[in-house]
């Protein structure tokens, strides 16, 4: 009688699925980064009236996703990934020193300072990896939050579109997630907004590729003025 043998061949680590989780897990909000505390400037825009309802909440996201925060954060975001890539330290600390200054306010310079350096910290703690410790030497201070996920993405060799665009989608769910908490906007409508504003995501993040460091800036500066005034508005529970 013929004997027949089953060889069980273990294949391969599955590094695109590893990523994807690592993404996830960096930039979930159980991500010990504090992003819950920061609307961008949404609560003061509640205040005056200009966000209200889906379609207000829809239009002010737009803005902040093609024309504001968002696109200079990707662009920052890709450049730091590239720098943690060629071990290049003084490109990495020059391009989170452009991205500080970026910060128009005390409280957004705050949001992505805070973010950045708890980032940093929480991933060389639980994620790391030979790369990673260069990229903290080069961002021993304060850390723009988009530059310390790109550089720790650069420095795990992560593929650089991927992490651009769940960047992306992690501000925008979180600004949704404030807008919940401060405006009169129900958990459907939220869902849809972020329904809505994904694909708008995905091409900013596709676009982003071929830009540089001179094609950052921004033409919110209703945001960036309201942002000034949420330091003294009067009832507030959000730090930006």
């Amino acid at each position: 009688m013929a004997t027949i043998t089953r060889t069980t061949t273990i294949t391969a680590t599955p590094t695109r699925m590893i990523e994807a989780l690592r993404l996830m897990a960096w930039l979930s909000p159980n991500y010990p980064v504090g992003a819950y505390a920061y609307s961008h400037g949404l609560e003061w825009a509640v205040e005056a009236g200009d966000v209200g309802d889906e379609a207000s909440l829809s239009a002010w996201l737009t803005d902040v996703v093609e024309r504001g925060a968002l696109r200079n954060d990707l662009i920052l975001a890709h450049h730091a990934h590239r720098a943690a890539r060629a071990g290049d330290g003084p490109g990495l600390a020059a391009v989170n020193d452009l991205a500080l200054a970026l910060a128009p306010s005390a409280e957004l310079h705050l949001e992505t300072s805070q973010q950045g350096r708890s980032f940093l910290d929480a991933t060389l703690g639980a994620w790391p990896c030979p790369g990673l410790a260069p990229v903290a030497a080069a961002l021993d201070g304060a850390v723009a939050f988009p530059v310390a996920v790109g550089a720790a993405a650069g420095a795990h060799g992560m593929a650089p579109g991927p992490m651009r665009a769940a960047y992306g989608l992690a501000f925008l769910q979180n600004l949704v997630s404030a807008a919940l908490r401060a405006a009169p906007v129900g958990q459907a409508a939220g869902t849809r907004v972020i329904a809505g504003l994904a694909p708008r995501v995905a091409a900013l993040a596709e676009a982003i590729e071929g830009l540089d460091l001179d094609a950052v800036g921004a033409a919110t500066f209703r945001l960036d003025l309201g942002s000034f005034r949420h330091e003294t508005q009067y009832s507030r529970i959000f730090r930006s």
